[in-house]
């Protein structure tokens, strides 16, 4: 936030507007000063709200993970995200200037309320609340939990736009064959594209380092191949794959080599740096990502925030392009 802005807002009342906005900003644009180590915690210090009227974007967090299947801990991964989110909301958004909420009305949802006790309920749950909130046009971005919850979350969008492209930031295919009956988090995206939730002629994977010997027509982009290939030709990849198509975003933070992203459930040795990361997805300005999320934060695994830190940054990078869209259409 600019130090002329600063003045002006301290200007506008009496009863300065400072701190808390989480809880005592009624106006999804707006953003004061706070505090970066105190004050109440929303995601990037947005407004707690169910009022989807003056919404076009949702935070909310989903958590569980109640389908890993080595280290547990992503159910208190949207706390971290929002805690390491602090900082970055009190700033003009880098590199692309500016308060994205000027265009892009952002509201914090709160965290989706789950059963992990009742299995066979949670997708369903997950789906009809990501469902009741996209449908009125708001764009849904969701902070896992383990990464299962994409499967309801795609089924929600599906529902609202069609089969979409998939863009999958990670360290593993997650297309592992089960009976369609399971809640495994290596196994939703074969079961999206046997469904026709996803199309996987417009689908792409990024950064994966673990062997899958049937591809199911998505594509890979391995993690050395970015290394050797670079930002330009990964971003120009992910553009051919998905083209005019709806899409969906996902991020799982173990696309990142675990000395950027220690805390995860499933780390792999060799991914990418944060640094690359987040300048691929900030070449993907102009594609039409209709929904997204982040997962598998686990925070008990973490150090220094390290991981939570990553996955806020590419939480408000993904807002950052839908900003950047609504300015572009403007």
């Amino acid at each position: 936030m600019s130090d002329q802005n600063f003045t002006r807002i301290l200007s506008k009342a009496t009863q300065p507007l400072v701190g808390d906005q989480a809880f005592r900003s009624g106006d999804a644009r707006m953003r004061w000063p706070e505090m970066s180590y105190g004050g109440a915690l929303s995601f990037l210090r947005r407004p707690y709200s169910r009022d989807l009227t003056a919404a076009k974007a949702v935070v909310c967090g989903v958590p569980y993970d109640g389908a890993t299947s080595n280290r547990p801990g992503a159910r208190l991964g949207p706390r971290a995200i929002r805690a390491a989110s602090a900082e970055l909301g009190s700033c003009d958004s880098f590199p692309y200037g500016g308060n994205p909420f000027d265009v892009l009305p952002t509201i914090d949802w709160g965290d989706l309320y789950i059963e992990p006790q009742v299995s066979h309920l949670v997708a369903a749950g997950i789906e009809a609340d990501a469902r009741g909130i996209i449908s009125g046009g708001a764009k849904l971005l969701a902070l896992g939990g383990d990464h299962f919850i994409s499967l309801p979350l795609l089924e929600a969008h599906a529902r609202q736009h069609g089969p979409l492209a998939l863009i999958q930031f990670d360290a593993h295919s997650d297309t592992w064959p089960d009976d369609g009956q399971r809640n495994d988090h290596g196994t939703m995206f074969l079961r999206a594209a046997r469904s026709g939730i996803i199309d996987p002629a417009r689908s792409i994977h990024i950064g994966i380092r673990s062997h899958n010997p049937d591809a199911h027509g998505i594509e890979i982009m391995t993690a050395p191949a970015v290394h050797r290939s670079g930002i330009d030709a990964t971003i120009a990849a992910i553009r051919r794959r998905v083209g005019h198509a709806k899409a969906y975003l996902t991020f799982d933070v173990d696309v990142l080599d675990p000395a950027y992203a220690p805390g995860t459930g499933t780390p792999v040795a060799g991914g990418l740096a944060s640094w690359q990361a987040l300048e691929i997805l900030r070449g993907l300005a102009d594609l039409n990502i209709v929904g997204a999320d982040v997962v598998e934060v686990a925070p008990p695994y973490d150090h220094a925030e390290i991981t939570a830190l990553a996955a806020a940054t590419v939480a408000h990078d993904i807002l950052c392009l839908w900003a950047h869209r609504e300015r572009a259409a403007a």
